[in-house]
């Protein structure tokens, strides 16, 4: 059975938003140097929506202590539940509100999920039982 380390977990998630983040600023300035403002503008938004709705379910997920494996499972479905929706409202929101650069957003929104996808594999044990990068 695999431990887990709340506290670290706890880091690690809000450590992927932040990087997120700033992927999301990385993004906008490489559109604005391609494309121009209006692409900056659509970059920034694509990785923030990522952003917005990563922080929700860590928010979430992270909020309260853990009792057991059961509570902790159910905190997640719900976070990635609650982020799935907080993604598609803010998309709805943007793209009825805001003239975008739709391969730009695209491009924001996409980067930042690198961000996660790395930490992730990056936090994975190996079969023997080591993490990578530690």
């Amino acid at each position: 059975m695999l431990a887990i380390d709340l506290p670290q977990a706890r880091r690690l998630a809000y450590s992927v938003v932040l990087g997120q983040a700033g992927v999301s600023l990385i993004a906008a300035l490489a559109a604005l140097g391609l494309a121009g403002r209006e692409a900056a503008l659509s970059a920034l938004l694509g990785g923030g929506i990522a952003t917005i709705g990563s922080l929700a379910m860590v928010a979430l997920v992270f909020a309260g202590a853990a009792a057991n494996a059961q509570r902790i499972v159910a905190a997640f479905y719900t976070g990635e539940a609650v982020k799935l929706a907080v993604v598609v409202v803010l998309f709805v929101v943007v793209l009825r509100t805001v003239r975008v650069v739709p391969l730009a957003m695209l491009a924001g929104f996409a980067a930042t999920y690198l961000v996660y996808w790395i930490a992730l594999v990056g936090a994975l044990p190996l079969k023997s039982g080591v993490r990578r990068g530690a």
